[in-house]
């Protein structure tokens, strides 16, 4: 087994590279002036069964271009499986035709991919599971529940008797509902909105009773941080003690730690370290992460030696 990391997420790369009692294979990948991508493996992969770390955070498409080209590389080389460990799935967020003459863009990077040379996909919280179907290669999408259930736990100091699992928006309420569930089956309720257009959104009413507990608001990805503030709002205007956010990728673009940072009813945000932070994003103090490191080597572990991963779904 070999791990090979790109350059979008190193600090998860090596911390998974620990996590195993390995260590990252060598690899030149850099980007010329004019933006194109060069990638040299520097030592033998023939016949190794190879994971490729990286995410297709921002830059994307630079990311992406990383990936594919790291894969094709090690294709070349006769690796003689290659599998591509995605922590943040960019571009998840194109998996349907939203309107007239729209791309499904999730579906043509799960192309992509597979023509590059992986044999295997590796992610975690898609934002829809649907896209797995997009690959026609095994595609095993992994959950960050236990590394948050874990998180407020330890911040309730076990009393979880006033909590409520909070979802974003409708779409989410499969996801918030399995948090409530190993969060000793506590109540749920979901924020109803509207969207106005990209990247704005309403918050019209909240299902559900808050008055008097502490909200934990679950999603897969927090973007501009626009709709989590006025959803934590909404919550505090219906009564709600606290509202702590848990969000598997954080994206924070647009300078949204300021945002976050200038709500005054969001407690805090906890993310995952799918996506490498900011250095705005790591000093902020509402925003703590929490690693998944120890899950996604788990899974590679499993993986390698052709161990079911089924566990690692519940």
């Amino acid at each position: 087994m070999k791990l090979i990391a790109g350059n979008s997420n190193r600090r998860l790369s090596d911390a998974i590279a620990r996590q195993l009692s390995s260590t990252l294979a060598d690899a030149e990948i850099k980007t010329f002036k004019d933006g194109e991508v060069f990638v040299e493996i520097q030592e033998n992969v023939r016949g190794e069964d190879v994971f490729v770390l990286q995410s297709t955070s921002y830059p994307a498409n630079d990311n992406l271009m990383e990936l594919l080209i790291t894969m094709d590389a090690l294709s070349r080389a006769s690796a003689s499986r290659i599998t591509a460990v995605i922590p943040y799935f960019g571009y998840a967020r194109q998996d349907r035709k939203a309107g007239p003459r729209t791309p499904i863009s999730a579906k043509l990077v799960a192309n992509l991919i597979t023509t590059a040379g992986a044999d295997r996909v590796l992610t975690v919280d898609l934002h829809a599971g649907q896209i797995q179907g997009f690959f026609d290669i095994p595609t095993d999408n992994l959950y960050a529940v236990k590394e948050f259930e874990k998180r407020i736990r330890e911040l309730q100091n076990g009393d979880l008797k006033n909590l409520i699992v909070v979802s974003p928006d409708v779409g989410g309420v499969v996801r918030a509902r399995a948090l409530a569930k190993r969060l000793d089956d506590r109540p749920l309720a979901i924020v109803d909105k509207r969207r106005e257009g990209p990247g704005q959104s309403e918050v019209m009413n909240i299902i559900g009773e808050v008055k008097g507990g502490h909200c934990v608001i679950f999603d897969d990805i927090v973007d501009s941080g626009g709709t989590l503030c006025n959803a934590a709002q909404a919550l505090m205007d219906k009564g709600a003690k606290s509202v702590t956010a848990c969000i598997t990728h954080g994206v924070l673009s647009d300078n949204a730690e300021e945002r976050i940072m200038k709500s005054e009813a969001l407690t805090r945000l906890i993310i995952t370290d799918s996506i490498e932070a900011r250095a705005e994003v790591a000093d902020c103090p509402k925003v703590e992460q929490v690693s998944i490191a120890k899950l996604l080597a788990e899974a590679i572990r499993r993986i390698a030696n052709e161990e079911s991963v089924s566990s690692l779904f519940d």
